[in-house]
């Protein structure tokens, strides 16, 4: 072999050397990559359980105890060994096993602490369960905001957590020792425990001492309404007198309450057992649903009430929700609380408390009232009509700001020009909240459809369109000029 050809050789060995190591140098680097890249998924994936974790949770848990002295007291425990908040605490007899009781706790804590709080009470309990847990986790939630019912039928899960006054009465309730109104209370209570969407709401009979403390409500209301009361009001509680069995001796039935609101303005009633959250009551009026109460206040005193009752309810509220501009008007607060945060929440309910509940407005240039708690309540009625009340125009921000008042008169009432023009300024206010997408009501289906991606509103439009084809034939017929007198058919107001 010539000194040339081993040299080549030589130069090739060495090229081929050179060209390995390269290889080996870039693989190693892909690999320390690919090894990087699994580290900063690897923590990733710890962050976002860590963040689940320690993610603060709201949920109700039923379980059962057995009826033993300290039973609760240990059960209790528990949950504070778990950090466990308790918010609101519930007992009533079992119906699986006569010997034991039934708690139910709306309770707060981390999430990954109510995993282990489960696992534990299942191994101390014979009966444990998430009343609503399997809903949420099957509807899933947007950008992980707060969870809010998509279709009507979620209801059924939030409208269970009362938060006072459920079945068992506070110890600060006036009638708390009143052994025979706690009992008569368990009846309403448990039918609204028990309904569920599409049911017919069970009537009731009511007593003749019930029957006479609706009678004194409405009879003394009936003569403050021609004074004080909206020309809506007014008008439509005269149908529901024809139609709903609204008389001072007779106290009317939920259900034909709701079929009547639901052939007026699309809104139905809901039983509800007590107080719900700002958020669950809220999220009912985005369906057009109404959480009402079927109890009578206490007979001692029958022109106070600590809380909501029938009375309330179907003078208050129902003859309003029987008007389309208020109903759209209390729909429009309902939509912009789906989602929203806990403060923005808090604001849509003063927007609520101080319109739907207390607000006034302007006929003809005199000062009505379209509130329901004024509508219901004989005293403050006639205060906030009177010169030494307090009014303001109404705007949301100015609403914001206001206190609520509960046990006393409102230090100021505001005023809208009209229904409309509120429910103008409350959309204009809910577009100013923070969140990842927008809502759409559909009637047809009773369902929220969600606006994030150009596919779902491109698909608002296209059912936009197809009202608009209807309309545009609409118009074109009553704009033909009429045969006789070659003039043009007006549309009327």
């Amino acid at each position: 072999m010539s000194s040339k050809i081993v040299q080549s050789t030589l130069l090739g060995n060495r090229a081929g050397d050179s060209t390995t190591r390269q290889h080996s140098a870039d693989d190693a680097i892909d690999m320390a990559k690919r090894e990087a890249d699994n580290q900063t998924k690897l923590r990733r994936a710890r962050l976002v359980r860590r963040v689940s974790f320690d993610l603060l949770t709201r949920k109700p848990i039923v379980f059962s105890l057995k009826n033993d002295v300290g039973a609760l007291a240990r059960a209790l425990g528990t949950l504070k060994e778990n950090q466990i908040q308790v918010l609101h605490i519930e007992s009533r007899r079992s119906e699986r096993r006569k010997s034991e009781l039934e708690v139910y706790v709306d309770c707060e804590g981390k999430k990954g602490l109510f995993m282990e709080l489960l696992d534990q009470l299942q191994r101390q309990m014979s009966f444990v369960q998430e009343p609503i847990s399997d809903a949420i986790k099957n509807m899933g939630s947007i950008d992980d905001g707060p969870w809010f019912p998509r279709k009507i039928t979620n209801l059924d899960q939030t409208a269970c957590r009362v938060l006072t006054y459920g079945t068992e009465l506070d110890a600060d309730h006036p009638c708390f020792k009143d052994a025979e109104y706690r009992k008569r209370r368990k009846v309403f209570a448990d039918i609204a425990y028990q309904y569920r969407h599409g049911q017919p709401i069970p009537r009731v009979k009511y007593t003749s001492e019930e029957t006479k403390t609706w009678g004194r409500v409405f009879s003394e209301l009936s003569r403050l309404y021609p004074r004080f009361a909206c020309r809506e009001y007014y008008n439509n509680l005269q149908i529901l007198r024809d139609h709903c069995g609204y008389r001072e001796d007779n106290i009317p039935q939920l259900e034909d309450v709701s079929v009547f609101l639901r052939e007026h303005t699309g809104f139905q009633i809901r039983p509800v057992a007590g107080y719900l959250s700002s958020r669950d009551f809220l999220a009912g009026l985005a369906f057009r649903v109404f959480h009402c109460t079927q109890y009578v206040r206490h007979t001692s005193d029958p022109l106070y009430t600590p809380e909501p009752d029938c009375c309330h309810e179907l003078l208050g509220h129902v003859p309003m929700f029987a008007d389309k501009a208020f109903a759209q008007l209390s729909q429009e607060i309902g939509l912009a609380s789906l989602g929203a945060s806990d403060e923005d929440i808090n604001k849509l309910a003063s927007c609520y408390f101080f319109t739907i509940e207390f607000g006034l407005c302007k006929q003809q240039g005199m000062l009505k009232v379209y509130g329901a708690g004024l509508l219901s309540s004989i005293g403050e009625l006639q205060h906030a009509m009177s010169a030494d009340a307090k009014t303001l125009p109404f705007t949301p921000i100015e609403a914001t700001k206001q206190e609520c008042r509960i046990t006393t008169y409102q230090d100021a009432y505001f005023v809208s020009e009209s229904f409309d023009e509120a429910k103008e300024m409350i959309r204009d206010y809910a577009s100013s909240i923070r969140r990842p997408f927008s809502l759409r009501y559909n009637p047809y289906t009773q369902t929220v459809d969600i606006l994030q991606t150009a596919d779902q509103i491109n698909s608002v439009i296209d059912e936009l369109k197809d009202d608009l084809s209807l309309l545009s034939s609409v118009l074109e017929k009553v704009m033909v000029p009429d045969d006789a007198t070659g003039e043009q058919n007006n549309i009327q107001e």
